[in-house]
């Protein structure tokens, strides 16, 4: 391979390893604390942040403009000017100019649209870097804190209660069973706000759930073992439209950041607020407004038995029917007919999914709610089978780090992996002189494709991964030892410096192929069969087997022949008493 060659490979490699490391650098060097917090937060956090502070700048724009009509815009408002010279073009009028402030907020059609682009503004830099976490390294629980479980299904239950249709095909059964478990506490856990939290299958039977960042162990455990998720209460409408309107002129001062009411009194003594949700073009839930519900369940989702979309006989339109079990339906019955004409909301995970009214008293325990799209009623059935599709969960293991102990192994990985390559390129650099400031620029530039690998992947760095960059390190650093003393070798045999470093190269290349492929064989092993903290191990070593391949026969065999033809270097600094 020319020199020519090997310079464009690793310009190109050193390259493509940036793009893939920016998002990284991007995240843990360039992103604010607080913006890294609300990231790594839920959808529906972000969005109430973002009104909360989109409210917040119209009140203090109108309060400037009250002040000076005919102030300035500054360099903090430029979101303001490049909308309003936008507003202005679309109305095909001259921008002012100077442009006030008063000017640019004459350019919008209401108050509603200053919000609204207030808001888009907070929502894109948030989701920017919500973007760049997920295409960034991720720290495994043991160096950021959080949480482990590890869940079991009772397949035998499942079994056990399903019909005799269902049980002709046993392994389709189990497989929908945990195919909806696990969609399930997927959309449980994700009201918590965390951070891209990990839930796979484990087994047959078994749910992995791993929970980034500080967890509430109490309240998760709560929803995972599903008590009090879905349940059927009554809207106080009165109530209800009586917050609308608070809300309207309050956006800012409603809610606190956890998302509980500022000031309880604007509502019953025995009510509660909860978001009223429907599923958006992309499958999430979206918030379309509040309503005030009772705190008392009416009907508790154990009751239901099954759920499924049908539609009305005489005008077609979609409807989900579902069944209670006896005593469900004696309950329904006395509360239908005690609430005639009010509405009953279905609550899910503290999320009202359905807002129907009560036309009839309804007994038999066979109910259909009406009043929606078919989109709409398929989502309302998989939120009511959830409810009857009961799969007990047990939990078997669980695991909680402390955030501090989470910082301090990070702390003692970081420097061990510093201390591990300063070591080896001090030894180097005082062993094989100026040969060794070449394995000092392939070890780091190591380091840097193993680290844009790592992110390249979206793969978690977790302690054990560190081990594997400790270990790699020293092998690479043997790679580098084989070619050197193959180097001096042939300077002992009276060769010129090209000669000599071109005979090394050649006679080192197989003994560092086959020790590494070997190992690599390892690695791959380790990677399918393990699982863990073996894994990631083996995962960490593969990918530093590759890299410092590269690093030791491509970059650090161009280092030293651009010291004999371009600097002219005619003698070897590699060993002491020898040219």
């Amino acid at each position: 391979m020319s020199k020519k060659s090997r310079l464009f490979i690793i310009l190109a490699v050193l390259a493509v390893c940036f793009a893939f490391l920016w998002p990284s650098i991007s995240w843990y060097a360039r992103t604010p604390e607080e913006t890294q917090k609300l990231a790594l937060g839920s959808l529906e956090k972000i969005k109430d942040y973002s009104s909360a502070k989109a409210a917040q700048d119209v009140k203090e724009l109108k309060a400037l403009v009250a002040e000076n009509p005919n102030a300035a815009l500054t360099k903090d408002q430029k979101w303001l000017a490049a909308a309003a010279k936008k507003n202005y073009k679309e109305l095909k009028e001259k921008v002012p100019s100077p442009l006030t402030l008063t000017g640019a907020l004459d350019s919008f059609t209401s108050e509603a649209q200053i919000r609204e682009v207030a808001e888009g503004r907070y929502r894109e830099a948030i989701l920017k870097a919500k973007d760049q976490y997920k295409n960034s390294v991720k720290l495994g629980l043991d160096l950021s804190g959080g949480m482990n479980v590890i869940v079991k299904a009772d397949m035998d239950y499942v079994i056990e209660h399903a019909s005799e249709s269902e049980k002709l095909d046993v392994e389709a059964l189990k497989a929908k069973a945990m195919e909806q478990t696990i969609e399930t506490l997927t959309g449980r856990i994700d009201r918590f706000g965390l951070s891209e939290p990990v839930i796979r299958q484990q087994g047959d039977d078994g749910i992995y759930i791993e929970l980034p960042g500080a967890a509430e162990t109490d309240q998760i455990s709560s929803i995972i073992m599903g008590r009090g998720i879905l349940n059927f209460r009554l809207v106080d409408t009165d109530a209800s439209n009586a917050f609308a309107a608070y809300y309207q002129t309050h956006l800012d001062s409603t809610f606190d950041e956890k998302g509980k009411l500022i000031d309880p009194s604007i509502i019953p003594a025995d009510c509660e607020v909860m978001g009223y949700y429907t599923k958006d073009n992309y499958g999430l839930d979206e918030r379309r407004g509040y309503l005030v519900v009772k705190k008392e369940i009416a009907l508790d989702g154990k009751h239901i038995k099954s759920a499924e979309v049908g539609s009305e006989e005489l005008t077609g339109r979609p409807s989900v029917n579902f069944t209670l079990d006896s005593e469900g339906a004696k309950i329904f019955g006395d509360f239908t007919a005690a609430n005639n004409g009010k509405n009953l909301a279905i609550v899910s995970d503290n999320k009202v999914k359905s807002n129907a009214t009560i036309n009839e008293p309804i007994y038999g325990g066979q109910i259909r709610i009406t009043g929606f799209g078919l989109e709409e009623a398929q989502n309302l059935q998989k939120v009511l089978q959830t409810a009857w599709l009961d799969v007990p969960l047990s939990v078997e293991s669980q695991q909680v780090i402390g955030a501090s102990l989470g910082d301090q192994a990070k702390k003692q990985g970081l420097l061990a992996l510093a201390l591990g390559l300063g070591l080896v390129i001090i030894f180097m650099i005082i062993y094989y002189k100026g040969a060794g400031f070449n394995a000092f620029v392939a070890q780091v530039l190591n380091i840097y494709i193993m680290f844009s690998i790592l992110s390249a992947f979206n793969l978690t760095l977790t302690l054990p991964s560190i081990a594997g960059m400790i270990l790699t390190i020293g092998m690479a650093v043997d790679a580098n030892v084989i070619i050197f003393e193959r180097i001096k070798e042939e300077l002992r045999l009276g060769k010129d410096r090209a000669s000599a470093i071109s005979a090394g190269f050649d006679n080192a290349f197989w003994a560092i192929m086959d020790s590494n492929i070997t190992t690599f064989i390892a690695a791959l092993f380790m990677s399918q069969l393990g699982s863990g903290s073996i894994q990631g191990f083996a995962v960490s070593l593969a990918i530093g087997v590759v890299s410092s391949v590269f690093t030791a026969l491509v970059v650090s065999r161009l280092m030293f022949d651009f010291q004999t033809e371009v600097i002219k270097k005619k003698t070897t600094s590699i060993a002491w008493g020898l040219k």
